[in-house]
């Protein structure tokens, strides 16, 4: 096999994906996973994840906007809604007032008490505290079928089960998680431990895994790896070089210790209600460290370029949203640069972001890319929202949704990745790891060819129809078809607006298991709410989807 043909091609919550065996650190994780059983695809069958969008015409009018109101509404209005006994399988998840003044309560589905996974309903109100629209999933088979109340396999037998299940070393960095839901799997809801493992070392994971409560089978499994005392604190601004030699601005903290002298940190504790932003050497698990303001010696660089991007991508959402970091609860935004060997590959695990150096052949070091810092944090932003669940066409959104804030936030272009490109990738024609503007043009890698015509899709007629042991249903390749979407729709309002409309799409009416029509219909309810029923901004967005085959 020709190395030099096979350059790492997707972006992802690690960056990129391969199946080049022959390169470890190129394949997504998930692509290597011994499926569970060949009808793993046929998981979420038609009553088990029923969608629900419903646009009132003549608005119910309530004394108020929260959820009381919202779950009296739901009561009164099952059989239009298709769901059943609202009074008890819903449990408020969280109740959200916009700048435009409606109110969103967003319910949980539950079997007994019990969360359905992946099922969610939102009931909007606007500001005469009328209800306008209902969206979201339903599962109607958890209100007929048997599921078991009680778990006979304990949450620590469940973790240990999961550990093994995924390879996960036996030290963990961080403290795995673990919630009893009833789980869709085959046509069959099941009681299951939902299991979350979070791990670095060669082959990273950010684990999801369902353990039958009952058998402690495995019922399914998937990488989200959406990849002292004495001290003074002073702010303190400095400069560097990053991976390019571009003169960075950055703001890092002067620590002073009694009897050891000082030393400047990449660590930036400055802003308002955010908890910091912290930029770690992986080599050392230590914050970077210098002796003076001047970070130019080139093994700092790529630390430089990381530290720097995380804050205009703070900044970003801060300014254009009013987000405050990633969990709009001013969690610290924290990365790790020098990971692996060779690495040609940066991820968001959960937790952080990470970023390898590249090989110097196909990528320079991945954080001197500010699209790929933009994609890797808006994963962090997905998971505290919409938290699209990572497999099929959610998942493809998943993707997408990193890719369009991507190139939102670096404005120049509508290609991801541009700036990683070592010069061996660009001479073969490989200028980016992906394009919005003409996805078509670069192509797939050989795993993923054989269910499509090779090339990275741009219409539904060219959708990628994948197994869920592939990509994880082709999360990574049908991603590009909405990503196209985008692309026109920005042609014609401008990146300004397309901004506006997707984050009120993502943070507003899209729910776990939401497809590409769901998409569709939260983009252009959200042009509504902010631009008008008739707006140029609706005829945009519905043109935008109808030109790539979305209805």
């Amino acid at each position: 096999m020709n190395k030099k043909k096979m350059i790492p091609v997707i972006l992802s919550s690690a960056i990129v994906a391969s199946s080049f065996s022959a390169v470890n650190v190129l394949a997504n994780p998930s692509d290597s996973v011994t499926p569970i059983t060949e009808q793993s695809q046929k998981n979420w069958n038609e009553n088990s994840n029923v969608p629900i969008f419903v646009k009132e015409k003549y608005a119910e009018k309530f004394p108020s906007s929260n959820a009381k109101n919202a779950k009296a509404y739901l009561i009164k209005n099952e059989k239009k809604l298709g769901i059943q006994n609202a009074k008890h399988n819903l449990k408020v998840k969280n109740v959200q007032k916009d700048e435009l003044g409606m109110t969103h309560v967003r319910f949980h589905q539950t079997k007994n008490n019990i969360p359905v996974e992946g099922s969610e309903i939102i009931v909007h109100f606007n500001e005469e505290n009328e209800v306008v629209s209902v969206n979201g999933h339903v599962n109607k088979n958890a209100e007929t079928d048997f599921v078991a109340t009680t778990s006979s396999v304990t949450s620590n037998e469940a973790l240990k089960i999961a550990k093994s299940s995924v390879s996960a070393p036996v030290k963990l960095e961080y403290a795995p998680s673990s919630e009893l839901v009833v789980y869709p799997f085959e046509g069959k809801n099941r009681l299951a431990h939902k299991i979350n493992v979070t791990f670095l070392g060669d082959e990273p994971g950010n684990w999801f895994v369902f353990v039958d409560a009952t058998t402690g089978e495995v019922i399914d499994k998937y990488n989200a790896l959406l990849h002292t005392e004495g001290i003074k604190k002073k702010h303190h601004k400095g400069v560097g070089n990053g991976v390019h030699g571009d003169l960075r601005q950055i703001h890092t903290t002067l620590e002073i210790v009694q009897g050891e002298g000082a030393s400047f940190k990449l660590y930036d504790e400055s802003h308002d209600d955010l908890e910091g932003i912290y930029t770690y050497d992986h080599n050392t698990g230590e914050l970077f460290e210098n002796e003076s303001s001047s970070w130019k010696d080139p093994y700092q660089s790529p630390a430089v370029d990381a530290h720097y991007n995380s804050e205009s991508v703070y900044e970003y959402y801060l300014e254009e949203h009013g987000r405050n970091s990633l969990d709009d609860n001013g969690m610290a935004i924290v990365s790790y640069v020098h990971y692996g060997t060779d690495y040609n590959n940066a991820f968001w695990n959960g937790r952080h972001m990470t970023y390898g150096d590249g090989d110097g052949e196909f990528m320079v070091p991945l954080s001197a890319g500010l699209d790929v810092a933009a994609h890797e944090m808006t994963h962090g932003v997905i998971s505290h929202t919409a938290n699209l669940q990572y497999r099929n066409q959610s998942g493809a959104l998943n993707e997408s949704f990193a890719d369009i804030f991507g190139a939102l936030i670096d404005e120049d272009d509508w290609e991801m990745g541009e700036d990683i490109m070592a010069p061996a990738s660009k001479e073969e024609g490989r200028t980016a790891l992906r394009s919005l503007s003409n996805p078509s043009k670069f192509p797939v890698s050989e795993e993923r060819a054989p269910y499509g015509n090779g090339m990275y899709p741009e219409h539904m007629d060219d959708y990628y129809d994948m197994p869920i042991w592939v990509d994880n249903g082709g999360v990574h390749v049908n991603s590009s078809i909405t990503n196209h979407a985008a692309y026109l729709i920005g042609e014609e309002i401008g990146k300004d607006k397309l901004g506006q409309i997707y984050y009120r799409a993502l943070t507003v009416y899209l729910t776990p298991t939401s497809n590409f029509s769901d998409a569709r219909n939260a983009t252009v309810q959200s042009a509504v709410d902010i631009y008008g029923e008739n707006s140029d901004e609706v005829t945009a967005v519905e043109n935008g989807f109808d030109q790539v085959g979305i209805h």
